[in-house]
């Protein structure tokens, strides 16, 4: 079986791409510019650079392809860059999901969308599936935008929403709240982290499983696809510190109100992953787990 990867140099299409070439599926991995992936040794990997905005680029190497299942991960996901540049946000998010959609319901079978728990305002946490959608950010609404179209599209779909994804990336550097918190307190540093918001953060090997899992089992509707344990970012710094024998008392709480950002997030998220792992046999593992898996 055949599936393309759009986002392929990020941190999710580096570990989705490792598991699938593991299980002998072919990649075609898709990205803006030039590969930053270690897998050119295996013959069953192809990459093309491809940018899903523009038109003529999805749709020649989709023909070219022809791949059995896409999964969507490009995104412009930097929230506070999607509030400052809307027009560049709607171009990425919604016109490019448009575009290798519409390729998609050519050339394939089946089509992944990788979606975000910024759909949800919030206000309520650990959302299900069916729970009613308000994001609060541009960021969010274009992320739900996409999710409309993907859900009314003529090709076999799943959505996949994830929350908080976090794991050492295979090639380059990405700093997320885990090695900042721990980088930071290594160097004696203090820190402010926030007390009031509330995700299920999710292993990056945990989601390419979960989608895996999708690919496997021809799921089609929206599934929730996180880590298991509701944390807060302060929460995660003390397990992270514990991990490593660090100072706690360089990390002092603060309100998500106490820092000024342009796109706002939402308060409490997190998931129930009930129907993922009835539907389709995933679990994740625990956030202790992960962070030994992660170093």
């Amino acid at each position: 079986m055949k599936v393309l990867i759009t986002g392929a140099n990020g941190l999710l299409g580096q570990h989705l791409i490792k598991l699938l070439l593991e299980k002998n599926y072919h990649v075609v991995a898709t990205s803006r510019g030039e590969s930053r992936l270690p897998f050119t040794s295996s013959a069953n990997y192809t990459y093309h650079p491809m940018d899903i905005t523009n038109a003529l680029e999805t749709y020649s190497v989709m023909k070219l392809e022809k791949p059995d299942v896409v999964v969507h991960a490009a995104a412009m996901t930097q929230v506070d860059d999607c509030e400052l540049q809307p027009q560049q946000c709607e171009r990425i998010n919604v016109q490019g999901t448009s575009q290798i959609l519409t390729d998609a319901e050519t050339f394939s079978k089946h089509f992944i969308y990788i979606s975000t728990d910024f759909v949800f305002d919030g206000e309520k946490g650990n959302y299900a599936e069916e729970d009613e959608t308000k994001p609060i950010s541009w960021y969010g609404f274009t992320k739900l935008q996409a999710e409309s179209m993907v859900q009314t599209s003529d090709i076999p779909f799943a959505v996949v929403r994830t929350c908080l994804v976090y794991g050492n990336a295979l090639t380059g550097t990405r700093s997320n709240i885990i090695t900042w918190v721990k980088d930071s307190l290594q160097q004696n540093k203090t820190i402010r982290v926030v007390t009031d918001q509330l995700r299920t953060p999710t292993y990056v090997e945990d989601l390419a499983k979960g989608i895996l899992l999708v690919i496997e089992k021809k799921a089609e509707g929206i599934y929730h696809i996180s880590g298991k344990d509701w944390l807060s970012p302060y929460d995660m710094a003390l397990k992270t510190a514990d991990r490593f024998k660090l100072d706690k008392s360089k990390i002092e709480k603060a309100n998500a109100s106490n820092f000024t950002q342009p796109g706002r997030r939402p308060l409490k998220t997190g998931f129930v992953i009930e129907k993922a792992r009835n539907d389709l046999g995933y679990e994740p593992v625990s956030f202790e787990e992960a962070l030994q898996k992660y170093f």
